[in-house]
């Protein structure tokens, strides 16, 4: 079998990973040594989350975004199939790879590009088919995000205000004198380390939402919020610091003042007037509360949609569900993500300052919702890297820039 390094460590290839060539969740019984389960946690781990990503659902509590009674939207087609899986670029060791061959290597589960609104590449791989949800990791912040921003722009949220006025339940927290914007735009001070192994807080978090088996004898908190109040500040606000808390506090809050729930508000606001081909979902906790920060399944179509919509400023099919100032807002950009990064960020949304213009939705294990203005293009693509770190992007830049250099000349 194949495999690659990342980080020092040896990981089977894409195809060696193939949940197919696996024979992952195959049988009547399923075999127990193909067996994807919750109870051990080994479903987040490599290659399972192969198959897992695309079968969240079966694994842990979720709660629907019904797509509506609508007849599904259409996009139009215009292959370029050929001619963009012959694309050639340099990668970031300066190796000249193919387009075809890269999504390989970096475990790319499905990938769709948008020109100017057409379907002009769509392709999938392992157990991802076109009408499976599959898990968006942080994009979903993106999602939370410009819904926020939505809010501030209709006067249902001022980000002005202090969260702590919002939610008197995060008084003596972390959050207590943190503006809506701060969070917004993850600028808190927390006492809180993002990290992705179990030695880090986010593990504790995870216990707490329920997305990974509690150990034995276990007794933090048990849902989302009752760890949220846990969170204390560490420094001042107002610097950039990426911290998924941030974003779970901004779900609660829209939910406290619209007295919906975030699947209701990406259902009303999103999934219905997208026309979305499919049903998402969304994880909740065992309070049943949605997970704001990383817990949503969309199809890829459905991820493209709303790429497509924030490229468009906010229209689809003639009616502005996203205020335009929302998507302007966000492509000024924010704080500079770290002093030598080209990224910035604002209202959860990465924004890259290239020649495209370009600004994403990014999440771990490969994730990512690339939105290039200037060369009128969406990607979206899902995968299951087996890293979650910086190493772990199924898509690259250089890729995406050769591949908007040339949809922008056609």
């Amino acid at each position: 079998m194949g495999t690659l390094e990342f980080n020092g460590r040896h990981y089977l290839d894409g195809r060696a990973s193939d949940p197919r060539e696996l024979g992952w969740m195959r049988g009547a019984p399923v075999p127990s040594d193909k067996r994807i389960t919750f109870d051990d946690g080994t479903f987040r781990d490599f290659p399972n989350i192969r198959w897992s990503f695309s079968h969240m659902r079966e694994l842990m509590p979720t709660v629907n975004v019904w797509r509506g009674r609508s007849k599904p939207s259409q996009f139009d087609r215009g292959e370029m199939l050929d001619e963009i899986d012959a694309l050639s670029f340099a990668d970031v060791n300066g190796v000249i790879r193919r387009f075809d061959d890269a999504l390989i290597d970096t475990y790319v589960d499905g990938v769709l590009v948008l020109h100017r609104g057409k379907i002009v590449y769509e392709r999938y791989f392992g157990a991802l088919e076109p009408h499976l949800p599959h898990e968006c990791q942080s994009c979903t912040k993106s999602y939370t995000g410009t819904l926020a921003a939505a809010l501030v722009h209709e006067g249902v949220l001022d980000e002005s205000e202090i969260i702590s006025h919002y939610l008197p339940e995060l008084r003596s927290t972390a959050w207590e004198d943190a503006t809506l914007r701060q969070v917004m735009d993850m600028q808190t001070g927390l006492a809180f380390r993002e990290g992705y192994d179990e030695h880090s807080d986010i593990w504790q978090y995870r216990w707490a939402f329920g997305r990974l088996p509690r150990p034995t004898g276990y007794d933090g908190p048990r849902t989302s919020c009752d760890y949220l109040r846990t969170v204390r500040k560490q420094g001042v606000h107002g610097g950039f610091a990426y911290q998924s808390l941030n974003t779970q506090v901004l779900g609660w809050v829209m939910m406290r003042v619209t007295g919906r729930s975030f699947a209701q508000l990406l259902q009303e606001r999103l999934w219905a007037p997208l026309g979305c081909e499919e049903d998402g979902y969304l994880e909740v906790d065992p309070g049943g509360m949605p997970l704001a920060e990383g817990g949503l399944s969309a199809t890829l179509r459905d991820f493209a949609r709303f790429g497509e919509l924030m490229r468009c400023e906010g229209q689809w099919n003639g009616e502005q569900i996203i205020p335009a100032s929302v998507v302007h807002d966000v492509r000024r950009g924010g704080k500079r993500a770290k002093v030598n990064s080209p990224y910035s960020y604002r209202s959860q949304w990465w924004v890259s300052n290239d020649e495209l213009g370009s600004f994403e939705a990014r999440g771990i294990h490969g994730q990512r919702l690339y939105v290039a203005p200037e060369a009128e293009m969406v990607v979206a693509v899902f995968a299951s890297h087996p890293v979650a770190d910086s190493a772990s992007e199924s898509i690259t830049s250089p890729q995406l820039l050769m591949l908007g250099r040339m949809l922008r000349s056609k």
